[in-house]
């Protein structure tokens, strides 16, 4: 689920960006009721830009190529297989692209159902039997029909929202704080500035566990979306499969946090954005 580390590091650093263009424009100094409609708009705006972008910066980032003629037999069959099941699951047909890396991975990302991005990595292909890469083409094809990143896009915006307010809010108490003191100096615009950069960081790190909690709950519907496409148990092997990978990521650092990795425990589980190998086995096991 490479798609939403990538998605969460853009929204963060265009949230950030917004923040500055707010500071710049006077917004800190309007009323609490217009400084939180100011933030919805950037807010929203901002998770949604990101949305916007997601598919260009996916490929960018990890040089995957999009097949749009089949070289050889395996491209064939990808292509082939990723249209079946966008034509089951009444979608438009994504386009199809495979990247160079030895980890077994995949992604899918888009603003739209009818035109979304499926990815997979070489070493996916390469190390998956086809029934096992059937399996997780299903699973990504399932985030797509069911709109999770549009979903996704809806949650971050309002999270941004209070990320913005809260972060301005606590800024204008810590300036006026300095300000009443017997200097007061009070923070300046730069000083403003940064301990706004500052906070809005620190919220958007606790609003990006929101996020990773909900996407966590969204890898049990594509899995069950993905034994009704292909049966329980061609996922349930595909899960078994990466299990047994013990290979570590080759992804580029921002998208790390969303690709499939062993279980770490402790507080990096809250930025995980997939349960447990185990919980996901089990739950497609307990399946009717």
């Amino acid at each position: 689920m490479l798609r939403i580390g990538l998605y969460l590091a853009t929204n963060l650093a265009i949230l950030v960006l917004l923040g500055i263009v707010m500071s710049v424009l006077g917004v800190d100094s309007r009323s609490t009721s217009g400084l939180l409609v100011m933030a919805a708009i950037f807010g929203m705006g901002g998770s949604f830009i990101s949305l916007a972008m997601s598919k260009w910066i996916a490929k960018k980032s990890t040089g995957a190529v999009v097949i749009t003629q089949p070289s050889n037999p395996t491209e064939q069959w990808l292509y082939d297989t990723v249209a079946r099941m966008a034509k089951e699951a009444e979608i438009g047909m994504p386009e199809v692209a495979i990247y160079d890396s030895p980890d077994m991975n995949a992604f899918a990302t888009g603003m739209k159902k009818d035109d979304a991005l499926v990815a997979v990595s070489t070493g996916l292909l390469q190390n998956m039997a086809r029934d096992e890469v059937e399996a997780v083409l299903a699973h990504e094809i399932t985030h797509v029909a069911c709109g999770d990143m549009v979903t996704m896009s809806l949650i971050q915006g309002v999270l941004n929202t209070f990320v913005i307010f809260l972060s301005r809010m606590a800024a204008n108490v810590i300036n006026n704080f300095l300000s009443s003191d017997e200097e007061g100096g009070g923070l300046g615009f730069f000083g403003y500035m940064a301990v706004t950069i500052v906070l809005e960081l620190v919220f958007g790190l606790f609003a990006s566990i929101i996020v990773m909690w909900f996407s966590r709950r969204r890898e049990y519907v594509a899995d069950r979306g993905a034994a009704y496409l292909v049966g329980k148990e061609k996922m349930v092997n595909a899960l078994r499969r990466l299990q047994l990978s013990h290979e570590p990521s080759h992804l580029p650092e921002q998208m790390a946090a969303f690709g499939i990795r062993p279980r770490q425990g402790g507080l990096a589980d809250l930025l995980r954005s997939h349960p447990p190998l185990e919980l996901r086995i089990s739950a497609l096991q307990n399946m009717e």
